[in-house]
This record gives C-alpha cells, sequence and structure tokens, in this order.
C-alpha cells in the first residue's frame, strides 16, 4: 500500500502522521505485553514466579497518600503535608511573620 505524499493537503498529512504514532505506541504495547509473556511461561517452566525472581516489591519511588499537616489560615480547604514545593499560601504566610508552628494542623 503506498500512499502519494505529494497529493495529501497539511491536514491530511498531520491526521496520518498522528495515524502513525498511535499505531507505533500500539505496537510497542502489543511488543511489551509478548516479551512479558516469555518472560512470565520461561520463569514459570524453570518453577518461579516473577515476584520470586524480582521480589513484588513493584514500583520504585512511588509513595502512597499522606495526611495533610498544614493548613492555611485564611482559606481552611487549603492544605499541605509538607512534601514537595511550598504552597504559594504557605510561602506568603511566612513572609507575614508566621511561623511554621503557627500553620500547623
Amino acid at each position: 500500500m503506498a500512499i502519494e505524499l505529494k497529493n495529501l493537503t497539511k491536514k491530511q498529512l498531520a491526521e496520518l502522521a498522528q495515524r502513525v504514532a498511535s499505531r507505533s505506541r500500539e505496537l510497542d504495547v502489543e511488543e511489551l505485553d509478548k516479551v512479558r509473556a516469555d518472560v512470565r511461561a520461561y520463569a514459570r517452566s524453570k518453577g518461579y514466579s516473577i515476584e520470586q525472581l524480582f521480589g513484588g516489591r513493584g514500583r520504585k519511588g512511588k509513595r502512597g497518600k499522606v495526611a495533610p499537616k498544614f493548613r492555611n489560615p485564611a482559606d481552611p480547604a487549603q492544605t499541605w503535608s509538607g512534601r514537595g514545593k511550598r504552597p504559594r499560601w504557605f510561602n506568603a504566610a511566612l513572609r507575614k511573620g508566621k511561623k511554621e508552628q503557627d500553620l500547623l494542623i
């Protein structure tokens, strides 16, 4: 199936490029699924499970939810767990002279 690119409009080319990228991603997923199935089958044939081989630890770096630690006194609906970048309201409260302990829940 040959496509004559010279006869396509810019819009048609963009659509084609999008379809090509989408199909390429689908093929990648299909190939990964096949490789995973092959690895599981090989491990099973040797008497092992994937969890035994790799520890069943799940994904590294993924953290669970944490309860909020700080609350915005001006808007109690705004909270912060203390993880990650400080929210603007937290920095603004510190600039106004509040202390971290004042913002604790």
